[in-house]
This record gives C-alpha cells, structure tokens and sequence, in this order.
C-alpha cells in the first residue's frame, strides 16, 4: 500500500471545511490537513514575549515579497514562511513521511500570526492541543 500523500489546499478565513483545530498556548497552529479531522498536524508559530518584538516580525511578514522567506525560530522547532505570490504564503511540513506545504492567503496567515501578540490567550478548549503536543514529544524516541 502507498503511503497517504496529502496535498493541503489553500487555507481561507472563510473555507466551508474546519482546516483550523485550534491554536495552543505555546502559539503552535493545529491544521486538518485537507480538513480531515483526523489527520491534524501541529505547526510551531510565531511566539513574542514583548510587544517591540511582535510589531517587528509582522512588519517583516508584511514586507515580504514573492521568492522571499521568513524563519521562524523557536527554542525546540523552527519554520519557514514561504511568500509565492502577493497573497499566497506556504509552510511546509511533513505528515506521514511526505512532504506538504500548506497554503495560505495573506489575511489568513497574518491573521494566525496575530496570536503572537505577547497579551494573546488561547481558548480554553485549545489548552487540550497544548498537553497533545507535550505528551507527543514525550513519546518521541531521544538521540544517543
């Protein structure tokens, strides 16, 4: 049998399928790719603790160009936001040993970004995505 190769659609605001799972209190982005409640993915976001820091890295997503990318650095994860076009951003991941770039239109992607306001809380139901990602990461085999 083939491994799952799924290709993420271009993420919306307004989409009719439930792309977006919640958003956790350590900023990680949790997406059903393709809207398949079963296959979720948790991204690591955008997270600022002072508000000089936050208004520098929207204005550096917001000055982006097409060809251009902006590294987001976390202590333990990193991602790359990718601009292609002038309203078409991609975060690449990897599910199910595959690739996948998940797309985004500006205001979607800025709109996830926001949550980086240091006075940002998550919902309380997404306080459960948190303790999913610390219980995954503890099952994770360690480097010898």
């Amino acid at each position: 049998m083939l491994p799952l190769f799924p290709l993420a659609p271009r993420y919306r605001l307004d989409d009719e399928l439930p792309w977006l799972e919640g958003i956790d209190p350590s900023r990680h982005y949790w997406l059903n790719v393709n809207g398949d409640t079963s296959l979720s993915t948790a991204i690591p976001g955008l997270a600022t603790s002072e508000f000089a820091d936050f208004r520098v890295a929207i204005l550096a997503f917001r000055a982006l160009q097409p060809g251009q990318a902006m590294q987001i650095q976390r202590v333990a994860s990193e991602c790359t936001i990718h601009c292609i076009s002038n309203n078409c951003y991609a975060i690449a991941t990897t599910i199910n040993a595959a690739d996948v770039w998940h797309l985004f239109d500006k205001e979607t992607l800025e709109s996830l970004l926001m949550t980086s306001h240091p006075d940002w809380q998550c919902a309380p139901k997404d306080v459960e995505l948190g303790r999913r990602l610390l219980v995954a990461n503890w099952e994770r085999a360690i480097a010898a």
